[in-house]
Formats: C-alpha cells, sequence, structure tokens
C-alpha cells in the first residue's frame, strides 16, 4: 500500500513499511566512510618509515582524501539524481574498496596516495545515502533515519581512532586496510541487496564542464587551506591559488547560472532557507572538526607541558569515542525536536548544546581546577550530543525546501559545506596551535613541542564563534510546515 502522491510538488508515493534492513545497511555504509577520514590518523607519523618517502609529502595522505571527498560529493548526488542513487552508491563503496586495496598492497608512496584519493571518492555515500532515504522511508520514520544516518558520520570519525590504532599497533597497517576494504565490499553487497532503487530521475545531460569548474574551484579553495601552514601563508603559491579560487568561482557562477542543465541549481542554492542552512552547516563543520583536533593534542601531551594528561594515542582515543554514541543516540533526540518544533530550532539547538561544551572547556582550561581526562570526557560529550542533534537537523532542512528530484544535488551540496567549514577549522585552528608551540620534556626528558594554553583558548574561543553563529542562521531561516508526504 502506498501514500498519496502530490502530483504539484512531484513527490512519489512511498511504503507504508518501513525498510530497516536496508536504513541500517546505509547507516553502516556511512560510518565505513567516515572511518576512512580518521584511520590515518595514527599512522601518520610512522608513514614516512612505512613508505620510505619524505614527512612533508606523506602528509598529503589525508590531503588528498579530502579533496576527492569534497570534489565527488556534490557530482555524485547530482549523478544520482540523474542515473540512480542506488547505483551512485554501490559505485562509492566500490571505490572504498578499491583504495583501501591499493593502500593495503602498496610499499611506496604514490600507490599509496592513489589509494587514499580512490577511498575519498566514496565521501558522497552520507548524502547519497540520505536523499534514498526520502524515497524509500515512511514519512513518520523519516526525520529518526535521516538523523541516524547523518550521525554516522560522527560514529565512524569518534570510533576511527580507537579502531585503527588498535589494529595497527596489535596487527599491522596493511592489516588495517584489508579490513577496510573487506568492510566497504560488504556494505556494497548490503546496498545491492537490500536498498530498491530510487524512483525518480531528473535524466538530462551531465553537465561535465561545470563539474570541472565546480572541481578546480575546490582545489584551490581546499588545496591552501589545507597546506597554507606548511607553504606559508603569504607565500606566492598560496595567494596565487586564493586568487584563482576567486577567479574560477566568478566565472563558474556565471556559466551555471545561464546554462540549461547545470550541475548544481544556483536558483535553488541560494534561496533563503537553502542559503542560511548551507552557511550554517559550514559554522558547525568548523565547531565540530576544531573538537577533532584540540583534545587529542591536550590529552597526548606530556604532563609536563601546560594541561598535558600524557595518554597514548588508543587511550586518549577511547576518551573520546563516546562522543560518537551520543551523536548516534541524539539524532534521535533531533528528530523528535524536528517533529515538534521544526528543523530550524533543531539545528539551534544543536549549536547550544555545541556551545555548552566549548564554555566548559574554556572554563576548565582557565579555572582554578586541574584538567583530567573525566573533563575532556564531558565536553566531548557535549560537541557529540549537540552534533548529533544539528547534523540531523541539516538534511531535514534541505529535503522541505528541494523537490525530490533534487535532493542528492542539494544534499550533496550541503555535505559539501561542511566539508568546507572541517577545511577551514583544520586551517585556522592547525594554525593557532602551530603560533602558540612551546618546547617542554617528554618522560623520557626528550624536548617536544606542544600548544599552549593561550593557543587552546584562542582556538576554542573562535570555534565557540562559530556555534553562535550557526545558532544565529538557523534562526534566521523561514518556519515551515512539519515535513509530510505533501510538501515532502
Amino acid at each position: 500500500m502506498c501514500r498519496p502522491v502530490d502530483e504539484d510538488s512531484g513527490a512519489v508515493a512511498v511504503p507504508e513499511r518501513h525498510p530497516r534492513l536496508a536504513v541500517t545497511i546505509l547507516c553502516a555504509a556511512g560510518i565505513v566512510v567516515a572511518l576512512m577520514q580518521t584511520i590515518i590518523v595514527p599512522l601518520i607519523p610512522q608513514l614516512p618509515t612505512l613508505l620510505d618517502a619524505d614527512p612533508g609529502n606523506t602528509a598529503w595522505a589525508l590531503t588528498i582524501t579530502l579533496l576527492a571527498g569534497s570534489v565527488i560529493t556534490p557530482i555524485g548526488g547530482r549523478l544520482g539524481d540523474m542515473y540512480g542513487k542506488r547505483l551512485m552508491l554501490m559505485a562509492s563503496m566500490g571505490c572504498v574498496a578499491a583504495g583501501s586495496v591499493v593502500c593495503a598492497l602498496s610499499t611506496s608512496l604514490p600507490p599509496f596516495l592513489v589509494g587514499r584519493a580512490l577511498q575519498g571518492l566514496g565521501f558522497g555515500t552520507i548524502a547519497l545515502g540520505i536523499s534514498v532515504m526520502r524515497d524509500i522511508v515512511p514519512p513518520r520514520h523519516l526525520g529518526s533515519s535521516v538523523g541516524t544516518m547523518s550521525a554516522s558520520l560522527g560514529i565512524g570519525g569518534a570510533l576511527g581512532l580507537p579502531f585503527a590504532a588498535a589494529i595497527a599497533q596489535q596487527v599491522s597497517w596493511h592489516a588495517l586496510f584489508w579490513a577496510c576494504g573487506a568492510a566497504a565490499l560488504a556494505g556494497a553487497l548490503g546496498i545491492a541487496l537490500t536498498v530498491p532503487e530510487s524512483p525518480t530521475r531528473t535524466g538530462g545531460r551531465f553537465d561535465l564542464l561545470g563539474a570541472i569548474g565546480l572541481a578546480a574551484m575546490l582545489v584551490f579553495l581546499l588545496l591552501p587551506l589545507s597546506k597554507g601552514s606548511t607553504w606559508g601563508w603569504a607565500s606566492p603559491l598560496t595567494l596565487g591559488m586564493f586568487a584563482a579560487f576567486v577567479v574560477v568561482g566568478v566565472v563558474w557562477w556565471f556559466v551555471e547560472r545561464r546554462g540549461s542543465n547545470p550541475l548544481i541549481d544556483l536558483h535553488v542554492a541560494t534561496q533563503r532557507p537553502v542559503l542560511l542552512t548551507n552557511i550554517a552547516s559550514i559554522a558547525t563543520g568548523f565547531a565540530f572538526y576544531s573538537m577533532q583536533l584540540i583534545p587529542i593534542q591536550l590529552l597526548m601531551a606530556p604532563t609536563s607541558g601546560p594541561d598535558g594528561l600524557g595518554l597514548d594515542m588508543l587511550t586518549a582515543s577511547l576518551v573520546l569515542a563516546p562522543s560518537g554514541i551520543l551523536m548516534f543516540v541524539f539524532s534521535h533526540v533531533s528528530a523528535r525536536l524536528t517533529a515538534a518544533f521544526g528543523p530550524r530550532v533543531s539545528l539551534a539547538t544543536g549549536g547550544v548544546v555545541i556551545g555548552a561544551g566549548y564554555i566548559v572547556f574554556i572554563v576548565a582550561l582557565s579555572g582554578p581546577w586541574t584538567m583530567n581526562w573525566g573533563i575532556m570526557l564531558a565536553v566531548a560529550c557535549f560537541i557529540g550530543a549537540g552534533l548529533g542533534v544539528a547534523y540531523s537537523a541539516m538534511p531535514a532542512l534541505i529535503m522541505q525546501s528541494v523537490r525530490v528530484e533534487q535532493t542528492g544535488e542539494a544534499n550533496g551540496v550541503n555535505a559539501l559545506m561542511r566539508v568546507v567549514g572541517t577545511s577551514t577549522s583544520a586551517a585556522v585552528v592547525g594554525m593557532i596551535l602551530t603560533w602558540s608551540m612551546l618546547s617542554v620534556p617528554d618522560a623520557d626528558g626528550t624536548p617536544v613541542s606542544v600548544p599552549s594554553e593561550t593557543g587552546y583558548l584562542w582556538a576554542s574561543g573562535i570555534s565557540l564563534g562559530a556555534c553562535v553563529l550557526a545558532i544565529v542562521l538557523a534562526l534566521a531561516i523561514p518556519r515551515r510546515p512539519p515535513i509530510t508526504v505533501e510538501n515532502v
């Protein structure tokens, strides 16, 4: 039995029965993809030795995945709208599996970077999964299902560090990538068996020129953001790439505005609800990634340093891991808030909770108390809960503002905005912490560099400001009626 169709809105009939297995598989695939962002972190200090490469070059193992993921996310969403979201989901997981195998077999840097780029091509999975849920999940279950899919990003990110540290330390780093490849292959098979094909397609021709322009624009923006601290923020290369971003962006904007079948419908993207949601996503992504960068350094800093706790990577990762669990739990709280008050209130509430986490951190760091892992656990829990609420509200805001055949594209762009936020956070917070470095002895008396308390406070203060911006933007989004089959 199907629900009625609103022919004017373009909505499609959705089965009454909740496809729980398909939703579970999609969420598991999202977690696998999110793992790709953090599994590399424990290996970064060892990569020069493992791959016999220069330390400056091995840093590309993180950068190239980010670039590939940011480029493919909006493009994959558009291809999903045109040719089928299920097909693109399987292709995304296939890229993750292939990239993992290449990394597992690599003994030198070039093939390892190829594998990491292929893993990055799977980053569109979460946005595509959210979009396909709109087609297969009954309206009364849509909010909780979308929230869980959104939370998979945080769950995978939180579990990635202890997962990677445990396997790399107890087995081998090759085994880590074999495990990722097997998980991605299982995800692709699960999608093929359980996820039905999307009934809505836009068709048309793919905007290759727009895709090339978007890819160039993102590279010119994200590459200097991620490498600016190495190249120098005032270097000709960094400034030249930022200038190229502006020039390419202006040209791309005018070409896409006049195109008959553009990659991204800018008329939709500039509508007030969509535009404000995307800007709020940048601010929330900034606040999210700051808490990926700040606590781990403080937890692992020697006790001789300011507020350092001297934990190893695995222990420090386990302290922060509950944030991913709370992100999952509070994604369902977000669904209830959205049903009662609308997604704009949920997004603002998420910003408030994340901000509360930063306030606890700042007060604990600057107050008379001694920093300990319990305080860091509490801060991580605040951040995880807030992200669960906020990240679940973003797709709901997008989907209530666009037509059903544009959900893949619109969610892809929204996911890209989060990437821009995390990249900006990595640049700004990384620059502040590097600027504040001081030398202290570790347990063996060897001098090591750690951020100062001033650096932590400045980075946290700016991130708190990003939370305030997200709250203000969320409350400025126009009110809309609750999400139902008639307006979805």
